[in-house]
């Protein structure tokens, strides 16, 4: 049940109310506030003191709440990061909140309003979870996302050192090296084309241990050479870190000159 509350009250058949031509306000509360009707009639009314039945009211303006339809990334990590919010009803420049699911509320740092679909939020979140998102126009019309859209978690981080993983005999077959890198459940690959590549390092990478192997290191080739390649890894909420890694083969000197 609203109570209204009308001013200039003009007639009353017992099943309608109507207000005057001009400038008469109805105030609702709980719910819309201060408005205003020009004119128009609130059919199925039933008259009381102080409050009548609101079911059935026309004229009113609906409220036009912001909405949220996905987000973009939906993973970030605890540096700053931007969080591109689409949706509906955005307008200049609203507030944006991050609420974790164990209920702190974290501030955007920036809003960046684009249009009334789509506004871009910068946000520091410090400690790893889900979180909710919460959007509030500047005329108090607000929204929070039903579920926990955005996951924060830490990137994963390499163990093994850059550089250089060892000189390996050309030729070689066996185990060459093991890379390594901790987080939540890493995987490994190549971003280059070298270490898998036959007609060069001729190795395998095994994705979930970081095992590097060879049945030929430097395939055909028979002259000493540095191979330079990437590997990235990549943990369980897609986020990825990359290395800079090489080996080298080596031959030995066939039919050298010996001195007595």
């Amino acid at each position: 049940m609203s109570e209204i509350k009308v001013n200039a009250l003009k007639k009353y058949d017992g099943s309608s109310i109507t207000i005057g031509e001009g400038g008469d306000t109805v105030t609702i509360t709980p719910g819309i506030t201060a408005t205003t009707l020009t004119s128009g009639t609130i059919p199925n009314a039933r008259y009381g003191t102080p409050t009548f039945d609101a079911s059935n009211l026309t004229n009113l303006p609906a409220e036009t709440k912001p909405t949220i339809t996905s987000i973009l990334p939906t993973v970030i990590n605890n540096n700053a990061n931007n969080v591109v919010i689409a949706g509906t009803n955005y307008v200049s420049v609203p507030t944006v909140d991050a609420i974790s699911t164990t209920g702190a509320i974290i501030v955007a740092n920036s809003v960046t309003f684009t249009s009334a679909t789509s506004i871009t939020a910068n946000f520091t979140l410090p400690t790893d979870g889900t979180y909710y998102i919460r959007i509030e126009n500047n005329d108090g019309n607000a929204v929070r996302s039903s579920a926990a859209l955005l996951t924060v978690s830490d990137d994963p981080v390499w163990s093994t050192g850059s550089g250089s993983l060892g000189t390996i005999a050309g030729n070689f077959s066996g185990a060459v090296a093991t890379v390594a890198a901790t987080g939540d459940t890493v995987t490994f690959s190549e971003t280059t084309n070298v270490l898998t590549n036959g007609a060069q390092a001729n190795c395998s990478l095994n994705s979930s241990t970081g095992a590097i192997t060879t049945t030929d290191f430097g395939g055909s080739s028979t002259t000493p050479t540095t191979y330079n390649f990437t590997l990235r890894a990549t943990d369980a909420q897609g986020q990825t870190a990359d290395r800079a890694f090489s080996l080298t083969s080596s031959f030995a000197i066939a039919n050298s000159g010996r001195f007595d």
